[in-house]
């Protein structure tokens, strides 16, 4: 916020945005007075408007608000009704004169992941897992999630639009009636939704992985 008050050439380059973009540092230095809105309704893209939360039945918009946790670089990880404003500061942004992000985050969201109770399922992309890769305390009821396009029988990674996927898979495990107690029943769960999963390989810190391959994303 001190940075976007006193130095835009600065914040643009931490933000690694243009001067065309201004406006955003401008919201930025106001944080502090901005006016909040939860979180689910101030984050939008393509895994947000497949997510669609606020057109789920109730019960399961109750076990989002308790179970989903948003990664950030500026917060951490919020709860989707956390009242935050809106914001510019993403996974490879920097602020001059402090560590890396990574070095700032790792500890204290790698140890609020671990406190959290049951199966561990991480939708994070690549860019945001290195802020905070899952620590090998909680990694055995971990899984990570991979979206893979099947194209004419060879499997690739996809990237920006795998986000569709992981939000339609989010809604699809809200609703159903039992949240998945370990692995196999999340397979379970996944398959009973229509998508084809199998096993990749694990992390280096040993959280399973799970793929799943679909043909459009």
């Amino acid at each position: 916020m001190e940075c976007c008050a006193s130095s835009p050439a600065r914040a643009r380059s931490a933000l690694g945005i243009t001067a065309k973009q201004d406006a955003l540092i401008e919201a930025n230095a106001k944080l502090r007075s901005a006016p909040t809105a939860a979180a689910i309704e101030v984050y939008s893209g393509v895994l947000y408007e497949a997510l669609n939360f606020s057109s789920l039945p109730a019960a399961a918009r109750a076990r989002g608000n308790q179970r989903i946790a948003i990664a950030s670089a500026l917060w951490g990880l919020v709860r989707p009704d956390d009242q935050i404003p809106a914001y510019r500061f993403s996974a490879d942004s920097g602020i001059p004169g402090l560590p890396p992000l990574p070095q700032i985050w790792a500890e204290s969201v790698g140890a609020v992941i671990c406190a959290e109770s049951g199966l561990i399922v991480d939708l994070r992309s690549g860019a945001y897992e290195k802020l905070a890769p899952i620590p090998s305390a909680c990694a055995p009821r971990a899984v990570s999630i991979r979206i893979l396009q099947d194209r004419n029988g060879t499997l690739s990674v996809v990237s920006h639009h795998n986000k569709a996927t992981k939000g339609r898979i989010t809604a699809g495990l809200l609703r159903v009636a039992k949240e998945p107690t370990s692995i196999p029943s999340l397979v379970t769960d996944l398959r009973n939704l229509g998508y084809r999963v199998q096993e990749g390989r694990p992390t280096r810190n040993g959280v399973s992985t799970l793929d799943i391959i679909v043909n459009n994303v």
